[in-house]
C-alpha cells in the first residue's frame, strides 16, 4: 500500500517522535491481554501490525480496557490513547471516539503513521460490535 511503510521500517527509530510519545510507547498503562473479557477484536492493519482490544462491561459502561500489540511506536500510542478514553464510558459515548481525536492528542504523531489511529479506533468499535451482537 503507497504510503504506509511496514512496521520493520525507521518507525521505531525514537528520534522521529517527541519525548512524551516515546515514554507513553515505552509504558503503555493499558497494554495487556484479558482471559475474562465481555468482548474483544483483533483487527491486523494494512501496515502489518495488529491490534487486539479486550473490555469487560458493565451496565453498559466499559469498566475495564485492554490492548494488545507488538507494534511500532504509534501503533501502541494510539492503542493507550483510544483505550484511555474508553474506561468508563458507556458503550455510545465510546462511539464518539474518532481517529481524528486521537490525532490531535497526540500532538506530534507522525503523518506517515495516522492510519495507526484508525487501526486503534477501528479495533474499539469492532469489541463494541461484539459486544451488541451477542445474544
Amino acid at each position: 500500500m503507497e504510503g504506509v511503510e511496514s512496521s520493520n521500517a525507521h518507525e521505531d527509530d525514537e528520534s522521529h517522535y517527541p519525548g512524551e510519545l516515546v515514554e507513553l510507547a515505552t509504558n503503555p498503562p493499558y497494554l495487556g491481554r484479558m482471559n475474562d473479557a465481555t468482548s474483544s477484536a483483533y483487527i491486523k492493519g494494512p501496515c502489518g501490525d495488529e491490534m487486539e482490544f479486550y473490555r469487560v462491561i458493565k451496565d453498559g459502561v466499559v469498566e475495564e480496557v485492554k490492548f494488545y500489540t507488538e507494534g511500532c511506536i504509534a501503533t501502541r500510542v494510539c492503542g493507550s490513547v483510544t483505550a484511555s478514553l474508553a474506561l468508563g464510558k458507556s458503550i455510545y459515548e465510546v462511539l464518539d471516539i474518532a481517529p481524528g481525536r486521537i490525532i490531535k492528542l497526540l500532538n506530534g504523531l507522525p503523518q506517515n503513521h495516522c492510519h495507526c489511529s484508525i487501526l486503534a479506533v477501528s479495533t474499539l468499535y469492532k469489541a463494541i460490535a461484539d459486544y451488541l451482537l451477542k445474544p
